[in-house]
């Protein structure tokens, strides 16, 4: 693994010239260019209909990637004004914004993620949002440690600096929004996420 500054991490994440790998508030990330996350896919060797998501510095450079009516983005809204930064990931309906690469089996849905690391969100200010997942072969269990992806993912990018082990090392809870308005729980993790009552049940 080529290890290199955070300036330097952050100039090929933009470039779209490598897979680059950061702490988060979970477990370490892989992370690339949305419209190169083909390349997370090869190196995880990860099948295609395992999509990746979407990581930001704030909930609203996210946005852009979902498609709404307007009660929705509010209900979406007020879930990350409660949960971001952390580790919950929204699954919502996907905008034409999101490159077809991050999804490959399924463009009509997104995850989304703001991670509450103070590295990981000085790196995203810089690239904007990147495709992630965590760093590990798939189906194998996430590795925790820089010595450990080091070995697994010699060609992939990290920080120099970066600490030996960081983050819960709990996956982040994921949770699917529905048709009728509400959550679907399909990962407990990070966080204990209590899901509102339904928008539908207030019209």
């Amino acid at each position: 693994m080529a290890k290199v500054s955070q300036e330097e991490l952050i100039k090929a994440a933009i470039a779209g010239v490598a897979v680059i790998t950061f702490p988060t508030d979970t477990v370490p990330a892989l992370a690339a260019r949305p419209d190169k996350a083909e390349a997370i896919f090869q190196t995880k060797q990860r099948p295609p209909d395992k999509p990746l998501i979407l990581m930001g510095a704030t909930a609203e450079s996210l946005w852009q990637f979902v498609d709404s009516l307007a009660w929705e983005l509010e209900c979406w809204q007020q879930i990350a004004r409660q949960y971001w930064p952390g580790a919950l990931t929204l699954v919502l309906p996907a905008s034409s914004a999101v490159p077809p690469a991050v999804n490959p089996t399924d463009p009509t849905t997104i995850g989304l993620r703001v991670p509450k690391c103070e590295i990981a969100l000085e790196i995203l200010k810089r690239t904007g949002p990147l495709a992630t997942t965590s760093a590990n072969l798939s189906g194998q269990p996430p590795l925790l440690t820089t010595a450990d992806i080091d070995r697994q993912f010699p060609e992939v990018l990290t920080l120099k600096d970066a600490p030996p082990e960081s983050g819960s090392a709990i996956p982040s809870t994921v949770v699917r929004w529905t048709k009728n308005g509400d959550w679907e729980i399909l990962r407990r993790g990070g966080v204990e996420f209590v899901s509102p009552l339904p928008k539908s049940r207030f019209k």
